[in-house]
């Protein structure tokens, strides 16, 4: 699916994505990525749900959004809150959905100027 947006001020963009990849602007990625509003686009040490820890979310917190959107892969699928205290900690906001659903909303988000970023489980094939 190829998204086209009106317009981003400086924003970063998800301009595209199918089964394991994503495309941030110009950008292919194949691995797990976290997407903030601006900045750089960063990889994620999260190659499955499973592999998820605190200090996964820990590192999000760090970069004070006021909502992260987590995709979770290729289906909808909820980690353990404890996971995400480093978030809930700080008052900050995190919806799940499946990585699909995710790279929509995060653009919508965005658009609107808010400091969202998104945090993008990639999974390979066959998963």
């Amino acid at each position: 699916m190829k998204f086209q947006p009106d317009r981003f001020s400086g924003a970063n963009v998800i301009t595209r994505h199918d089964a394991g990849q994503v495309w941030v602007g110009p950008s292919a990625f194949l691995h797990s990525i976290v997407v903030p509003w601006k900045g750089a686009v960063l990889p994620w040490a999260a190659p499955s749900l499973d592999a998820l820890t605190a200090e996964h979310f820990e590192r999000l917190a760090e970069l004070r959004p006021e909502l992260v959107i987590f995709g979770s892969g290729r289906r909808l699928r909820f980690v353990s809150p404890a996971l995400l205290r480093p978030l809930i900690e700080r008052r900050i906001g995190v919806e799940t959905m499946d990585t699909v659903a995710a790279c929509r909303t995060y653009n919508v988000l965005a658009a609107e100027e808010r400091e969202v970023v998104a945090a993008l489980v990639l999974e390979g094939d066959g998963s």
